[in-house]
């Protein structure tokens, strides 16, 4: 696959109200999430720069101040809401930018594989998210409950996003010039290509690729990370 160099953009300035404390820096075998999730990119040729938008002061944690000093990574504050957030910290990106691949901070068990399919869609059509499709069954209801049911909705056309989402610097830019909605209202980052008529074009996600919500989230998600591991060592010693 020929090498297309892109800025990471990592959200991470939320205040973790649903865990209770900061998520990013629970521990996941060993290493604060944020760690997984930073050392995930930085082991990563075709990453010329990750902007880390924040106002958490993370390098007090002796790990991630231990990546900190990688000289791709920068640091700048975070706004009202997540698209603000996000917002500057591709402002701050260098201006030789041309792609961008927005990521949670708190989903630390992103592959290498996930990331080259999302790339690769992003280069051919633009701009590319992963995506899961929706396994429950989905109601309309005005909230809260209990309420009545509108209608079931039809989910052989839904899909759970994931991230990374990866567009040009240029498009999304130029996305929040135009955006019609209030920024606490964007709910997800290729939202605003949407908005602006650009094509958004979906790939396959992995179930592993979660996001860290709840406590809940991160036994899960060290279950996932014992068995990929586990895997690792096995296939080392098969070698």
């Amino acid at each position: 696959m020929p090498i297309h160099p892109f800025t990471l953009i990592l959200p991470a300035a939320g205040e973790s109200r649903r865990y209770g404390r900061n998520k990013l820096l629970e521990p996941l075998v060993g290493k604060p999430i944020l760690y997984h999730t930073l050392r995930a990119f930085l082991d990563r040729g075709d990453v010329e720069e990750i902007v880390v938008v924040t106002g958490h002061d993370f390098g007090a944690d002796r790990d991630i101040a231990g990546l900190l000093k990688d000289g791709r990574i920068r640091i700048c504050a975070g706004g009202a809401c997540r698209a603000e957030s996000v917002q500057r910290g591709i402002l701050a990106a260098s201006e030789k930018t041309q792609w961008v691949a927005i990521h949670d901070a708190a989903r630390p068990l992103i592959s290498n594989a996930l990331i080259d399919r999302t790339l690769a869609a992003a280069w051919e059509y633009g701009c590319a998210a992963p995506a899961l499709a929706v396994a429950l069954t989905i109601k309309e209801a005005q909230g809260p409950l209990p309420a009545r049911v509108e209608r079931t909705v039809p989910r052989d056309r839904l899909w759970a996003m994931q991230t990374p989402q990866i567009m040009r610097r240029a498009d999304v830019l130029a996305a929040y010039e135009k955006c019609p909605l209030p920024m606490e209202k964007i709910t997800d980052d290729v939202q605003l290509l949407e908005l602006a008529g650009k094509p958004v074009y979906l790939v396959e996600g992995e179930e592993r690729n979660l996001k860290v919500t709840t406590p809940g989230d991160l036994v899960l998600a060290e279950r996932h990370l014992e068995i990929r591991n586990s895997n690792d060592e096995s296939n080392s010693n098969n070698q």
